[in-house]
């Protein structure tokens, strides 16, 4: 239904989340009328708004992990969309938009997110720019009540049922009938599928600064999302990832299964953390498979609409506050920086001439 699915407490999507919940109060105002001479002028009674409850700790965790999800999904959407034709066979139909329940979160949190305003009910948090659920009027908030006529499931499997009752659907690529509610009224959208990169792109519950890739999965982990200085800057680490997945290096690399379990164990609430020990057994990318995953995040990046003349500058940063040395570090696993440099350089000058000319941004 959503972009790509999530596993266990982050599920149902793909690049968001429930902003928090705000509570508006609407005043009338009217012009004051004009009392009799006789009668005395009523005192004029100023009240003050009552002040806002501050968040308990877990509540302003909980508002910190839906903030941060919610950035790299945003990040993550241009790239999903203006890409499929890129990601060859890693494209399908999506209804480009996410969702989730007071479940979605580490069980810890199931109260905690209850009073953020989620319930047993899956709820849209996030819509996909350009996407089919954007132009049909799909917005953050609605509760999702049924598609194709049928209720929408609810409760703690409700993602898994609502992919298992879409799955059929979204093969047919007609537009689906979702039944929302908003503001307490009920209403039926058709809802256009939008064909899309289907590469789930994950936050990842560890410190350590590095991104990982298995073949379907970006990771980016928590402590690499707080390096970036921009959105751009993100960008350019997602899209150096969904490069790795669309050209097969874990496939070549021999490295599905054991990135694989870094990831799974990254997206648990507590993670066992000797498993980003040292470089957790993934090999080094060599040199000509980290150039081509480069060359190909550029025309990624440059038909999402994102800004390519910085590309080095981040990637030089990186290298030198967390270098090889650091085992558990983005760099040991991508060491070749000085030439990934020149490679990097020399591509960008080549898709930012296509751009100038008119010409397709395709490698």
């Amino acid at each position: 239904m959503l972009v790509p699915p999530l596993p266990a407490w982050q599920k149902i999507r793909t690049l968001a989340t429930l902003a928090p919940l705000a509570i508006l109060a609407a005043c009338a105002t009217q012009e004051p009328g004009t009392a009799p001479a006789s009668a005395p002028a009523k005192p004029t009674v100023v009240t003050q708004a009552p002040k806002p409850v501050a968040d308990n700790p877990q509540q302003a965790q909980l508002r910190e992990l839906i903030a941060q999800q919610d950035r790299l999904y945003r990040v993550a959407a241009p790239l999903l969309t203006s890409n499929a034709q890129l990601c060859r066979g890693n494209a399908r139909n999506l209804l480009g938009f996410t969702a989730k329940n007071k479940y979605s979160f580490p069980i810890e949190y199931a109260e905690t997110a209850r009073s953020l305003g989620y319930d047993e009910r899956l709820q849209v948090t996030g819509v996909l720019p350009g996407s089919g659920a954007e132009k049909a009027g799909i917005q953050r908030g609605d509760f999702l009540m049924s598609v194709a006529g049928k209720p929408m499931p609810q409760g703690t499997d409700a993602e898994r049922q609502a992919a298992v009752l879409l799955s059929p659907l979204v093969v047919k690529q007609a537009p689906i009938a979702l039944g929302v509610q908003r503001n307490g009224q009920n209403s039926t959208l058709n809802v256009p599928l939008t064909y899309a990169c289907a590469f789930s792109i994950e936050l990842g519950n560890a410190d350590n600064v590095n991104t990982y890739a298995d073949g379907r999965r970006v990771l980016i982990t928590r402590g690499m999302l707080k390096f970036t200085r921009s959105d751009d800057e993100l960008a350019y680490l997602i899209a150096k990832d969904m490069a790795h997945n669309i050209l097969g290096h874990a496939i070549r690399q021999r490295m599905v299964s054991t990135i694989a379990e870094v990831i799974d164990n990254l997206l648990l609430p507590h993670p066992d953390p000797t498993t980003t020990a040292g470089t957790a057994g993934i090999r080094v990318y060599p040199q000509d498979l980290d150039a081509a995953a480069d060359t190909l995040s550029l025309y990624l990046l440059a038909r999402a609409g994102y800004n390519i003349d910085n590309v080095p500058a981040f990637w030089k940063r990186l290298a030198e506050q967390y270098p090889a040395s650091v085992p558990n570090g983005y760099t040991a696993l991508h060491p070749a920086t000085t030439y990934r440099l020149s490679m990097i350089d020399k591509v960008t000058q080549i898709v930012k001439a296509k751009q100038e000319a008119g010409k397709p941004l395709v490698p």
